[in-house]
């Protein structure tokens, strides 16, 4: 069993956030499907939404074989991109404007996409987004030399989060919350969102220097390459439809 602590006050009331997308490069590929939720300190989610959006591009087959929507399935029943853009932006910028911290699980790529996307069909983007909290920049903090992957999948069996169908939007956000949670029990979190929120920048930041130095050891890289630390959104540039 997992060591248990008192929780920080603020995580009585997390948003929860994830994307299912057409592949994993933030400045080209699109949102399929989108769960935006809040759960308690508990772990039970008690407010929620979820989008299917056609991404207007096709959906490559590695995507539909991770998350199981087809390219057909998103044209019949989704709805247009800029709509869910839209509401998917607002539903977030909405729970942070009440500093609500929202969990992402590699809150770098879902929040970075959602920023391109948002870019890319004229709506403000959330460029600053805070407090946000990450639970794989938090378990790579606290328990750095854990050997293995660090998949949500494998990082939930670790604190013990039940994860029932992977890659679908909303399982993988609330699992993500309920790893928030048990991260803040087994360990010793800041006690504001806010300087958890500045520690992550940091924390990321290192990490990738980290994993950039080993690449390149491993021939992965070039020695002038690096791996973005940054965080929680990498710079969205506008992007052409």
């Amino acid at each position: 069993m997992l060591p248990i602590t008192a929780p920080p006050p603020w995580l009585t009331r997390i948003g929860v956030f994830d994307l299912e997308t057409t592949g994993v490069d933030v400045e080209y590929d699109r949102i399929v499907t989108a769960h935006v939720g809040v759960i308690d300190a508990d772990g039970h989610e008690f407010a929620w939404r979820d989008w299917l959006a056609d991404p207007g591009i096709e959906i490559p087959a590695g995507a539909t074989a991770v998350h199981g929507i087809s390219t057909a399935h998103a044209r019949s029943a989704g709805r247009p991109a800029h709509e869910v853009v839209g509401e998917v932006t607002s539903a977030l910028r909405s729970l942070l404007s009440q500093s609500v911290p929202v969990v992402a699980y590699n809150a770098s790529y879902d929040f970075s996409l959602l920023a391109h996307e948002a870019a890319r069909h004229g709506i403000a983007p959330l460029a600053d987004p805070w407090p946000v909290i990450d639970p794989l920049v938090i378990d790579k903090a606290y328990d750095r030399y854990r050997p293995g992957k660090r998949t949500l999948a494998v990082v939930a069996a670790h604190y013990e989060v039940g994860l029932d169908g992977a890659h679908d939007a909303a399982a993988d956000a609330v699992a993500a919350g309920r790893v928030a949670l048990a991260l803040a029990r087994r360990y010793r979190l800041p006690v504001s969102p806010g300087e958890l929120h500045t520690n992550q920048i940091g924390w990321a930041r290192a990490q990738a220097a980290s994993l950039t130095e080993y690449f390149i050891g491993i021939g992965r890289l070039d020695p002038d390459e690096r791996i973005d630390g940054t965080w929680p959104v990498r710079t969205a540039k506008p992007a052409s439809s």
